[in-house]
């Protein structure tokens, strides 16, 4: 990092992007003006950096910084067609980059070029955009800055609105900013540490003035009584299925689950469903949030098949109404119509579901949604609500610009938008499965009695965006239900289940007790059937379909010796996979099997003593146990752990969609163990 201009507008933007008060995540630009040498002609030249299309200012890096030439970036004013033509002008950028250009110039790049000032922020504080979409924001703006701050009429972000910044910082000298009706706000100086400064001083001075003048309770009186915490949440758990079924009529979706205290404050209040109708303002926000959440009626308390009834017709309505929606608004030339499903499910008592094609995408749903609420709160505490309006919401939501950028997304792994849920995820296959499937797509909640070990490779995997930990010994029918309801808490849902979970002691028949039958069977038999009939109560309510993955064995064919607790228990998984394949169907639910064998390395159970007392049955030490049974395969191959999660994934990653019922050896060649 050569240029000093840049170290600053870094580190200045990672402390604005710090702080959710001053900018939403991925919301807002900054940049900074500098000189650097030509490598052609040797002449200095003067260069604009400016974050990307797409970045974070809180994580941003010199990577995301997109650089232009200041001259070539200020002549296109010159070339400008008029507003009619303004996203012509994107494309001009391309031809304003100097040497690879960085990141992809964003549409606000003209802003920040056109602004003669070194130093420029665009930002999305929630105090801003209140005064921004206050019905007298402008008369606001004037009395709480005087002259220092200006109102700028809303226009779509765009060439015209760079220059009508610039004129209007032209004009006024003594200005540090100005408010963008609608949207925003924008601040300039001529130093970094300045500009920073300008920008929190408007931020902090709306936010203060706001709360020294803003009238108590906008969103009027307590309507409904708050419930417990776990009353609260064993009701979240019960809904989110059915929510995220709903919201994925189009295309499937993943959810998130916010009950802060914001949140539940605003979905008690009287006049929460009729400021929930206006939607949101800033383009930031509605873009994630669509132009309004769909708002469930009923009381908290209401029995569940009453709410589930209403959730159904009101999301019959709501996909009436989005579709009238595009329809008065969209011309010939307007995108096709990209779903009517809400992306924000707002529940009296319980809280706000949020939706999107990922976990990340969901969460950040919910986090615009909650700027909105405070944007709605502080503007109805000093005036009144006055978001823009649906016409240009639409030209921005399909704006060919928006379309273009979606355009360019990368394709979707085979297991996006699935939540797959592993049990004994913590070691050996089950750990080999869950880094799989999350690999592929999913997002992985990892089940394991040794809850250290499951938190382990959930961190393997990533942050809880794609993963979590949850403890649960599947012979306990309450631990399971409790490991299903917070994968639901922070998911949406369930679609993949894999029943992993397993142990074996090896003794011959007369030595095998009754604890020995009992603890193998607890485990397996009934624990795979405790996880399967709470998972499929789970995949019934979403209506999605699901599959389930049964890790049974070779055993459950095979006949071996000092070997029957463990081969009756993997009998009975395999069984169940055919009985369940048989009820579940009329659901979309496959259920399926895996019969791996000899999974020496990396096996839980191996390590667990089992592995000894098999290398002492065939008379071979433990060290060369995986090669014994390699040898014994038709392949004469070892099988790891890798080889049972790929299997998995086979199942369940699109290719077999109309497979149920199948088990699938992977056990190098076993031929006493071949299906007939």
């Amino acid at each position: 990092m050569s240029n000093p201009a840049v170290s600053d507008l870094l580190a200045r933007s990672n402390r604005l992007g710090a702080d959710p008060r001053n900018t939403n995540y991925a919301g807002g630009n900054t940049s900074a003006k500098g000189t650097e040498t030509d490598p052609v002609t040797n002449a200095p030249t003067e260069l604009v950096w400016v974050k990307g299309s797409g970045g974070d200012l809180g994580t941003l890096k010199e990577p995301g910084l997109a650089v232009l030439r200041l001259d070539r970036l200020r002549a296109l004013a010159g070339a400008f067609p008029g507003v009619e033509r303004e996203d012509e002008m994107v494309a001009a950028f391309d031809y304003c980059l100097h040497g690879r250009g960085g990141a992809a110039p964003s549409i606000d790049t003209a802003m920040h070029g056109l602004v003669d000032a070194p130093h420029v922020d665009h930002l999305h504080p929630d105090a801003g955009i209140a005064l921004a979409t206050a019905a007298d924001g402008p008369a606001l703006t004037k009395e709480i800055f005087g002259d220092r701050v200006l109102w700028v009429p809303w226009r779509r972000p765009g060439f015209q609105l760079g220059l009508d910044i610039a004129a209007v910082q032209r004009a006024n000298p003594q200005a540090i900013g100005v408010v963008l009706g609608g949207h925003g706000i924008t601040a300039w100086g001529a130093t970094s540490a300045a500009c920073e400064a300008n920008s929190l001083e408007i931020i902090n001075t709306a936010a203060a003035w706001i709360a020294g003048h803003g009238r108590e309770a906008p969103f009027g009186p307590l309507v409904h009584e708050a419930l417990t915490d776990e009353v609260r949440r064993q009701r979240a758990a019960a809904l989110f299925p059915i929510v995220r079924g709903l919201a994925s009529t189009d295309r499937p979706q993943v959810g998130h689950y916010t009950d802060s205290e914001v949140v539940l404050d605003f979905v008690r209040r009287e006049r929460m469903p009729e400021l929930a109708a206006l939607g949101t303002s800033c383009p930031d926000h509605f873009l994630r949030t669509k132009v309004k959440p769909l708002v469930l009626d009923t009381a908290p308390e209401a029995p569940l098949e009453e709410v589930e009834a209403r959730l159904r017709e009101l999301h019959a309505a709501y996909r009436e109404d989005y579709r009238g929606y595009y329809e008065r608004h969209a011309d010939p030339d307007s995108p096709a119509m990209r779903g009517a499903d809400p992306a924000i499910v707002l529940i009296p008592g319980v809280g706000m579901f949020s939706f999107g094609a990922n976990k990340q995408t969901a969460r950040v749903a919910g986090e615009f949604y909650v700027n909105a609420i405070n944007v709605m709160h502080g503007a109805e505490s000093v005036s009144t609500y006055a978001p823009i309006d649906s016409s240009e919401k639409f030209r921005i939501e399909y704006w060919a610009l928006e379309e273009a950028k979606l355009q360019r997304m990368p394709k979707p792994k085979p297991l996006a938008t699935r939540v797959a849920f592993v049990t004994g995820g913590g070691s050996g296959i089950g750990r080999a499965i869950a880094l799989r499937l999350a690999a592929e797509g999913a997002c992985v909640v990892v089940a394991d009695r040794d809850f250290e070990a499951a938190k382990g490779v959930a961190a393997e995997i990533g942050g809880p965006d794609v993963a979590v930990a949850v403890a649960a010994d599947v012979t306990s029918e309450a631990e399971i239900g409790a490991a299903l309801k917070d994968a639901v808490l922070a998911f949406g849902g369930v679609d993949l289940v894999v029943n992993n979970a397993g142990l074996s002691i090896s003794k011959p028949l007369l030595e095998t007790t009754e604890a020995d039958w009992d603890l193998q069977h607890d485990v397996m038999a009934k624990g795979s059937f405790l996880v399967a009939k709470a998972a499929a109560a789970v995949m019934i309510a979403q209506g999605l379909g699901g599959d389930i993955v049964y890790i049974s064995s070779k055993n459950s064919l095979f006949a071996g010796p000092n070997n029957v607790a463990y081969g009756a228990a993997k009998a009975d998984q395999a069984h169940q996979v055919r009985l369940l394949a048989a009820e579940l169907g009329g659901h979309g639910i496959r259920v399926n099997g895996i019969n791996p064998d000899g999974v020496v390395r990396g096996s839980g159970i191996f390590a667990g003593g089992w592995g000894a007392k098999r290398a002492a049955v065939y008379g071979v030490p433990e060290s060369e146990l995986g090669a014994y049974y390699a040898q014994r395969t038709l392949l004469k191959r070892e099988v790891l752990p890798e080889h049972v999660a790929n299997a998995v994934f086979v199942l369940t990653g699109g290719e077999l969609s109309h497979t149920t019922g199948l088990h699938i050896p992977v056990d190098a060649g076993v031929a006493a163990a071949f299906l007939r």
